[in-house]
């Protein structure tokens, strides 16, 4: 009998699919748009689910009407979502649990995420167990998602085929970078619509996904 592969490496991304941050991000960008005695609502907040920070930020700005630099943006933006993540890490369901199974099985991991890497490294220090071999965040790359620059890094640097990798995303940008890099992308159902398309996988839940559903990724 001839058994369906393993994927090589499963790749993460963080935001709203490792862990529930995007209320953190839309307080703090609600905040920001006060202080600019301007408002922020709550679809504004959704319409920028995914995307990079440098990205973002410019829209932030221009919807605003701020004087500070997208790059100074970006940087008050995560002080505030990482005091927040200081004070409580919301895990998504299934999700750190199917992690710690791919370390025991001694899978490669990457955690793929257009925040900074420092705010990345504080969610990876936070989970408890060494869960990823490399982390790519949008600092360390030229084109943020949906390119599918980060995915690629991300593939490279764990020495495997982006073919032979499972990717976990929960927003439409995050999807298509996915799909794009070539990946067995999935999507995770959350507070953002996924678009059926011809060939794309959604899944309502991390919660119970076995080896088994990973494998049968790959028929």
């Amino acid at each position: 009998m001839i058994f369906k592969q393993l994927p090589s490496a499963v790749l993460w991304d963080m935001d709203g699919t490792l862990i529930d941050s995007e209320p953190y991000w839309m307080k703090s960008e609600g905040a920001f748009a006060k202080a600019n005695n301007s408002t922020w609502t709550e679809q504004d907040g959704l319409s920028l689910v995914g995307m990079s920070l440098y990205d973002s930020s410019k829209i932030i700005k221009a919807k605003v009407g701020s004087d500070l630099e997208p790059e100074q943006i970006i940087a008050q933006l995560t002080d505030e979502v990482t005091a927040q993540l200081k004070q409580e890490i919301l895990w998504r369901p299934g999700a750190r649990e199917l992690l710690l199974l791919l370390r025991k099985k001694k899978m490669k991991t990457a955690l793929v995420t257009m925040s900074m890497h420092r705010m990345a490294k504080q969610v990876a220090d936070a989970i408890g167990f060494d869960a990823f071999d490399v982390i790519v965040a949008g600092d360390d790359v030229l084109h943020g998602k949906p390119h599918p620059e980060a995915y690629l890094k991300a593939a490279s640097l764990l020495g495997v085929r982006p073919e032979d990798c499972v990717a976990f995303e929960d927003s439409i940008s995050g999807l298509k970078s996915a799909e794009a890099a070539g990946t067995r992308a999935v999507g995770i159902k959350n507070i953002v619509e996924l678009p059926a398309e011809p060939g794309r996988i959604v899944w309502d839940t991390l919660e119970g996904v076995s080896l088994s559903d990973l494998r049968g990724l790959f028929k």
